[in-house]
């Protein structure tokens, strides 16, 4: 309507009209074709709208199903990522949808080795009968089987570059300090191929997968201390976010030091509040302070 008034042809019935037909076709049809063309603009440049990545951050999606079976441990450490790596994004002014789904699926090659990682074993070992340069290739592997699944689920590219990524070029450290051990003293040995231990990367290449990377190293950390204040928790974030810069892990995303420093805050309040602390119940306060009646442990008898 404004164009037409610019052209001095006033408020006529062809202009009125023209109006109508541009507020349906703004309103109804163009919204439309919209919704209907992103899935395949998604399929073809393998970009994730955020209609995909919710479809993604649903927990029932089937590979979130298969891992939640084949390696439980794997799965809630994910949920947890998620839950970290999300506020983490919204400190920094990332996208925190993005950054959860990455979360989510950065880890799903261990599902079909499930028993070598750590989180999903119960009391045996599986790499107590191996070398350590094998146990470090099998770890290195639920990356290239991470990514098949990523082809097989046809998960969106920037979703899929978090499960390389997320590891950069790091070691394989616990085995790589194991072969070193069992070198000690041992001359007739060559030295290690240090190549064995180190992921191939590619490091980081946006604020989410490093994000990735180092929320997965303070909740790996975070697990095994026995004490998790808010003043432990603080010093092991920051200890983790120190040791992956000066390794050179950062090097190739746009996080800024305010951003590591921001990062760091909302990792910590996360962790916090996953390891908060309870109170020690007396035995008695767990029935409402009244004895039990029966023993719980006797089914009910039947009442004829």
């Amino acid at each position: 309507i404004f164009i037409q008034l610019a052209a001095a042809k006033g408020l006529g019935l062809e202009t009125l009209w023209s109006g109508l037909f541009a507020l349906l076709a703004a309103s109804f049809l163009l919204p439309s074709l919209v919704l209907a063309l992103t899935p395949l603009v998604e399929g073809i440049f393998g970009y994730a709208s955020d209609l995909k990545l919710l479809e993604l951050a649903n927990l029932n999606h089937p590979a979130l199903k298969e891992l939640v079976l084949n390696a439980p441990g794997t799965y809630h450490h994910s949920i947890v990522m998620g839950s970290l790596v999300e506020s983490a994004a919204e400190a920094i002014g990332a996208n925190p949808l993005l950054a959860r789904s990455c979360a989510y699926y950065h880890d799903i090659g261990k599902g079909r080795n499930a028993a070598y990682f750590g989180e999903n074993q119960k009391g045996e070992n599986a790499h107590d009968k191996l070398a350590p340069s094998m146990s470090a290739v099998i770890i290195k592997r639920h990356v290239t089987e991470g990514l098949e699944m990523a082809r097989e689920y046809k998960l969106p590219q920037r979703v899929a570059d978090a499960i390389p990524e997320h590891h950069g070029t790091r070691l394989v450290g616990f085995f790589f300090h194991k072969a070193q051990k069992e070198l000690e003293g041992r001359e007739d040995l060559k030295p290690l191929d240090e190549a064995l231990f180190r992921y191939p990367g590619p490091k980081p290449q946006s604020r989410e997968t490093a994000l990735v990377m180092i929320a997965d190293a303070c909740e790996a950390a975070s697990r095994s201390m026995p004490d998790p204040t808010t003043e432990k928790l603080r010093a092991l974030v920051q200890k983790m976010i120190n040791l992956i810069f000066s390794e050179g892990q950062l090097d190739e995303c746009e996080l800024t030091l305010k951003d590591l420093h921001l990062m760091g805050d909302s990792f910590t309040s996360t962790l916090e509040g996953i390891y908060h602390a309870r109170p020690q119940y007396p035995a008695g306060a767990i029935g409402g302070g009244k004895p039990p009646e029966r023993d719980v442990m006797k089914p009910l008898s039947v009442v004829k």
